[in-house]
């Protein structure tokens, strides 16, 4: 049966206003789609490829004026009901059609405008504070270092001092860490270890590194005196002036620009031998005087084309360190990568090596970092077949032969699992304290 045209003309009605709401709607969400995101990217810094960073989770504010074409980029928003960064679903994304301040080649971190200052502000917040309490209950920094190193009631001297740095949380020093401390013992039984960490001069850290202690090595870790340790050097006025807010941080991780001054201002003050937590001694350092390695050598001159300050051996008060210092607080820059650190001793190294007074050993790649950072995952392999078990043996010998360290390159192998047969497996066992052969299947975290 037809309908009426008092029925018809209903239809019709409705249809047109369904259809002209359809249109606000569209216009509305296309108004919207425009305007909601202000973009403003942040300033782009050097970071070399060793630095491997996360995605950020925040939402952004971007906004450009450059004309580098880019026809698509995908941007995570982060609203309230999505789940905190680290739990719950995979990262959603909203496709931003057209920013011309992005090449699409980049691959760079965008995060929120202040995050990276905020993280710094927290750590110069605590760094301000830190020292007073210890002080006032007649725990100075030299007394407690010095009573550790000379302590005349141990059975055995302290044959040679050893120093890390561990600006972090307890719970962050991980197994590849505990590594690192077992290889120290296994090659220096008569050594001392020094970690110089806040987080761990406490009931948890003197809990991580007991098993030590009661094996009969000397180990401690001990809170910074930045006061102390930067002292009558330029570090001094640089860290007075960061505390005031008149140092600007960058994007860099302050924890990170302070590990590489205080490694120097520790090597500066009592010398010794520093090594990064993620660094496997392979043999005695006993031999070793006023030592830096090359990270890599130039194809052509075959001289060293960069050093690296994972792992350094230096006199007490030697003047070479005293302008690392120096170059450190003249020339900080927190949003490069590396300016502060490798490249540090590196421009400061090509300057100075072979004049009077500054006597300097610079090792070759091998000894200190025989396999480079873009090239380590192969360690951790393990051999597939015959031939691949061959060059494992072989790479392993070498290793141990000729190399004083192996260096396992921080983040890049964050999450690598040390699969039976591999280089790393081989090493570990070769040099453990807690020979737990089953351990070595864990993956290596942090």
């Amino acid at each position: 049966m037809k309908p009426n045209s008092m029925e018809f003309n209903t239809i019709n009605n409705k249809r047109s206003l369904f259809v002209f709401i359809s249109l606000v709607f569209l216009f509305l969400l296309s108004f919207n789609g425009v305007s909601i995101f202000s973009l403003k990217i942040p300033s782009l810094s050097t970071h070399s490829p060793e630095k491997v960073t996360r995605p950020s989770r925040n939402l952004i504010s971007v906004s450009s004026t450059s004309e580098i074409s880019t026809p698509r980029l995908k941007l995570q928003a982060q609203s309230p009901e999505f789940p905190p960064s680290g739990a719950g679903d995979p990262m959603n994304f909203v496709s931003v059609p057209y920013l011309p301040h992005l090449r699409r080649s980049l691959g760079f971190e965008i995060e929120s405008e202040n995050a990276s200052d905020n993280r710094n502000k927290k750590l110069l917040k605590i760094l301000a504070g830190l020292g007073s309490s210890r002080r006032r209950r007649g725990e100075e920094f030299p007394v407690r270092v010095n009573e550790f190193f000379f302590n005349k009631n141990e059975s055995s001297p302290c044959k040679i001092r050893f120093f890390m740095t561990w600006i972090s949380s307890s719970i962050s020093f991980n197994q590849r860490a505990i590594y690192s401390v077992e290889s120290i013992f296994r090659s220096h039984p008569n050594g001392c270890l020094l970690i110089v960490s806040n987080s761990l001069d406490s009931i948890k850290g003197r809990q991580i590194l007991k098993p030590f202690a009661d094996r009969g090595f000397r180990v401690t870790s001990i809170s910074p005196d930045f006061a102390f340790l930067f002292k009558n050097t330029m570090a001094e006025s640089w860290f007075s002036k960061l505390i005031r807010g008149q140092v600007h941080t960058g994007s860099t991780p302050l924890g990170q620009n302070l590990s590489n001054l205080l490694r120097i201002c520790l090597l500066y003050k009592f010398g010794g031998v520093y090594i990064d937590a993620d660094v496997i001694i392979l043999k005695s350092f006993n031999k070793l005087k006023n030592t830096i390695g090359a990270q890599s050598m130039s194809p052509n001159s075959k001289n060293w084309s960069r050093l690296n300050n994972a792992v350094m051996v230096f006199d007490k008060m030697h003047p070479l360190l005293y302008k690392f210092i120096e170059e450190f607080a003249l020339t900080f820059n927190g949003n490069k990568w590396g300016h502060n650190g490798p490249y540090m001793v590196s421009r400061v190294v090509s300057r100075l090596q072979g004049r009077p007074g500054y006597n300097l050993t610079v090792l070759p790649p091998i000894s200190f970092y025989p396999v480079s950072w873009d090239k380590i995952r192969v360690l951790f392999r393990g051999g597939k077949n015959e031939t691949d078990s061959r060059w494992s043996n072989a790479m392993f010998e070498q290793i141990k032969n000729q190399s004083y360290t192996l260096h396992l390159w921080n983040k890049q192998s964050r999450g690598y699992r040390i699969e039976e047969g591999s280089v790393v497996r081989k090493i570990l066992l070769d040099h453990c304290v807690f020979c737990n052969a089953s351990r070595t299947n864990y993956t290596i975290h942090g």
